[in-house]
């Protein structure tokens, strides 16, 4: 996996960042105020969460849309990608109907800025802006992993393409 820094990814300082109105970003772990690693539970902040990673105990509260698609922290295959292109779709439909969301995994760096990103692009942002902003909004160490910033920037649709093509 390539990404821009090689010292240890911190863990956040928030739970999960609001990074458009309505669209927020976030993980299971995060730095509690003690400086020591806290689990992020969500109950029923948010009318729909998406966790590209799942941890038992985590929530979201019965009644609370969930929708769970594990991918790794890595080269995604074509089916990996499109669940990604799906969960953008949902939470861009999600936002329309004036609905808040959450997009989760471990931190809320990758996996979360993945599908967050591509939500963005699907609004009209560019890949790039998609990325500064969530890295302003979140944190500096989101999207850190380079291999999903240049599927952003190929278009999600193009890179499920190719990847299916190298299978």
């Amino acid at each position: 996996m390539r990404t821009r820094r090689t010292e240890p990814v911190p863990a956040p300082d928030h739970p999960w960042d609001e990074i458009v109105p309505g669209l927020w970003m976030g993980g299971h772990e995060f730095k509690g105020h003690a400086g020591y690693p806290e689990f992020a539970v969500v109950r029923g902040q948010f009318d729909l969460v998406q966790s590209l990673v799942r941890l038992p105990g985590h929530g979201p509260d019965p009644g609370v849309e969930h929708q769970v698609w594990p991918i790794p922290d890595g080269p995604l295959d074509g089916t990996q990608l499109a669940g990604v292109i799906r969960l953008a779709e949902a939470a861009c439909a999600a936002l329309d109907a004036g609905r808040k969301v959450l997009v989760r995994c471990c931190h809320g760096y990758n996996r979360s800025g993945i599908v967050v990103a591509h939500a963005l692009t699907r609004r009209g942002m560019s890949a790039d802006a998609a990325v500064r902003l969530i890295r302003a909004r979140r944190s500096s160490w989101a999207l850190h992993n380079e291999l999903f910033v240049e599927y952003l920037r190929a278009g999600l649709a193009t890179a499920r393409l190719l990847e299916e093509l190298a299978e």
